[in-house]
């Protein structure tokens, strides 16, 4: 899917500052803001954002929700009161059970706009209305809202996690091969065979299925055949 980012009237500059920060941490290249209320490219939103400073710089502004939503196939609305959010005619998700509607109802050259609502009042009911899904983030009930770019932090999480995980996949060259797995196995049958131990058998599947629950690098399958001669 092609994710894209909507801020809704931000109020303060830090709070627009942080969101610029998280949405970078998240890969995500642009800001679509709304009738912003503070000065985006103000001294406390850059200094607040960091690194993240160009996402403020050249953010795309628009007078309403309904422009900045304009080419979108998917949009999902943020809020963080519950009553709010389950007064509507749509179905309310929290953020896993979003990541598993997203799954299945978006592809590849879909677009989807995550809508951030006001950092003091969030969305009002017409723009609800204007969004496909609503999401909600549960929270202790002493204390329920949360800043919204610690929301946005935990949205951006579930949203874009499958692809950004796998800049972190163990890569092909350091996974041992099928030969280098038989010859672990092989030195600790050696090991084995002439020590006085019951249920043999039982003792190889264990090691087995460990092995495979570790799914061990080469240079890790190394050292134990090391270890075991």
């Amino acid at each position: 899917m092609i994710l894209k980012l909507v801020v809704v009237s931000p109020k303060y500059q830090n709070n627009l500052g942080y969101i610029a920060r998280v949405a970078s941490n998240f890969g995500i290249k642009k800001l679509h803001i709304v009738a912003p209320r503070a000065k985006i490219t103000g001294k406390d939103a850059i200094m607040y954002s960091k690194h993240a400073h160009s996402l403020i710089e050249r953010a795309s502004i628009y007078k309403n929700l309904e422009d900045a939503l304009e080419g979108c196939d998917i949009a999902i609305g943020t809020t963080g009161i519950w009553e709010k959010a389950r007064a509507g005619f749509r179905g309310v998700s929290l953020p896993d059970e979003l990541e598993k509607r997203l799954q299945k109802a978006a592809f590849r050259n879909t677009n989807v706009a995550l809508v951030i609502g006001r950092d003091d009042t969030g969305l009002s009911k017409e723009e609800m209305e204007l969004c496909n899904i609503l999401a909600y983030i549960p929270t202790s009930p002493s204390y329920p809202v949360l800043n919204v770019s610690h929301a946005l932090a935990i949205l951006l999480f579930f949203l874009t996690r499958t692809e950004l995980g796998k800049n972190y996949r163990i890569d092909p060259s350091e996974k041992p091969d099928k030969k280098e797995i038989l010859t672990l196995y092989k030195m600790l049958g050696l090991l084995m065979a002439d020590k006085k131990i019951r249920e043999k058998e039982t003792v190889k599947r264990i090691f087995v299925r460990l092995l495979s629950l570790a799914q061990p690098t080469k240079k890790e399958v190394h050292a134990l055949i090391t270890a075991l001669k």
